[in-house]
């Protein structure tokens, strides 16, 4: 299929970003579109949407189609989402409004997805459906798993003004089918994202990379909500570290009982986070912003598929009914 139209669903931090990238290096070759909201859509409407890239201090500026209503836009042969786990649910209806045969949809998501189980062959349990993460299988049914395409971002990103987003690092975008085939969409989207600039990998075991990025999410982002530290507070704490690295092993033993391989061990893990620097984790910048956090999927999720592969995670469930509480408290 030719991918001509695309729609980011979410144009915040890391969904601006691409939004930017693929409008800049596509140019007439792809039409971009954005659903955005607020303040932040009042500024991409008026002056377009500037992207920092790590190190530099001018921006690229992308002129780009905005809405907050996907009606308003044709129907699209492929999506991006930049929504964090708990914000598919309500957009659900509005993504199904940019549906047509064929639309493939990049669901770019931390920690583990609704779709886990589609076409699972590492484990005894494919087609479950998570409700914790689809509730009433809402997204099973409106999106279909049967259109997604995983993606594992490794991309510091944050909105620092409305229209403006800065990049930490030079990230990379690793891209998978749920069923591990190597389709030809899948590599007709990598080449597409890599003309556009993007870092892109294919992989044919998209779940072996959501576990590997979720050994270090699981840890450092609620610790950090808890704590308001940066990554590199974290490491400087032997307590905090202690806590991060059980944390860590709960993960991997989750994951290896439902037949994930992990590339490094914990002790590398911690190593590699010490060059962090001085960063906000996205749950850290959700809880200073007021916005609810990314919870379910990162720790929550660990807690409940342990309990489904008999793996006992007291930890993980510790700093749960923490963060919980926390979240709570600050939505009130």
């Amino acid at each position: 299929m030719t991918f001509r139209t695309i729609c980011i669903y979410g144009a915040g931090a890391l969904g601006g970003a691409m939004a930017v990238k693929l409008a800049a290096g596509l140019g007439a070759e792809a039409t971009v579109s954005v659903v955005a909201r607020g303040a932040h859509l009042d500024a991409i409407r008026k002056n377009g949407l500037d992207l920092f890239e790590a190190g530099s201090e001018t921006p690229i500026n992308g002129r780009l189609t905005a809405t907050d209503d996907p009606s308003a836009l044709p129907p699209q042969d492929l999506i991006v989402t930049g929504l964090k786990g708990h914000q598919l649910g309500p957009a659900a209806e509005g993504i199904t409004k940019l549906l047509k045969d064929g639309t493939r949809v990049v669901m770019i998501l931390n920690g583990i997805p609704w779709w886990y189980f589609h076409r699972d062959r590492q484990s005894p349990h494919a087609e479950l459906q998570l409700q914790e993460l689809d509730p009433g299988g809402r997204l099973w049914r409106l999106i279909g798993p049967e259109r997604v395409i995983g993606c594992v971002a490794y991309q510091g990103a944050e909105v620092i003004n409305p229209g403006q987003v800065k990049l930490s690092n030079n990230g990379r975008f690793i891209l998978g089918e749920p069923s591990g085939e190597t389709s030809a969409d899948l590599e007709t989207i990598a080449a597409l994202f890599t003309r556009a600039d993007l870092n892109i990998t294919a992989t044919d075991c998209i779940r072996d990379e959501i576990w590997n990025k979720l050994t270090g999410n699981a840890a450092f982002n609620p610790i950090s909500a808890l704590t308001r530290a940066l990554m590199s507070d974290i490491m400087a704490n032997p307590a905090l570290c202690d806590i991060a690295g059980k944390v860590m092993n709960e993960v991997r033993a989750v994951g290896t009982a439902l037949g994930a391989r992990f590339d490094v061990t914990v002790e590398e893990r911690l190593e590699q986070s010490r060059n962090f620097g001085p960063v906000r984790t996205s749950m850290l910048q959700d809880l200073l912003a007021g916005k609810p956090l990314e919870i379910v999927p990162l720790t929550g999720m660990v807690v409940s598929l342990g309990r489904l592969v008999a793996v006992q995670t007291p930890v993980s469930e510790a700093v749960f009914a923490l963060v919980s509480q926390l979240d709570r408290e600050n939505r009130q």
